[in-house]
């Protein structure tokens, strides 16, 4: 079993930055996928961004693409998302998830486990 507890969530100003965590214990990451999904009102829960514990390679969403960065600690288990620029639409409930083993990490369908999530709401 993997926990996930997300963090970092707040509410801030267009333009501002937040940065968010996903701290994980139980299962070591060393085979994983951690992806960075948002979750609107009344929209789909969309792919933000995803790295490969392994190697640490990184996929980041056109929609967020230049703005938010995601990386990983290996010492503190932990994966970290950098927001930058942010705007209005960027305001949605963020969960991070672990794919294990990494088969289809681009698939929300494919992550085993999920955080709680982790509010982040952009004013103008």
């Amino acid at each position: 079993q993997v926990q996930l507890i997300e963090s970092g969530g707040g509410l801030v100003q267009a333009g501002g930055s937040l940065r968010l965590s996903c701290a994980a214990s139980g299962r070591t990451f060393s085979s994983y996928a951690i992806g960075w999904f948002r979750q609107a009102p009344g929209k789909e829960r969309e792919l933000v961004a995803v790295i490969r514990w392994f190697g640490g390679s990184t996929y980041v969403a056109d929609s967020v693409k230049g703005r938010f960065t995601i990386s990983r600690d290996n010492a503190k288990s932990a994966v970290y998302l950098q927001m930058n620029s942010l705007k209005p639409e960027d305001t949605a409930v963020y969960y991070c998830a672990a794919d294990a083993p990494p088969l289809k990490p681009l698939e929300s369908t494919a992550y085993d486990y999920w955080g709680q999530g982790t509010q982040v709401t952009v004013s103008l």
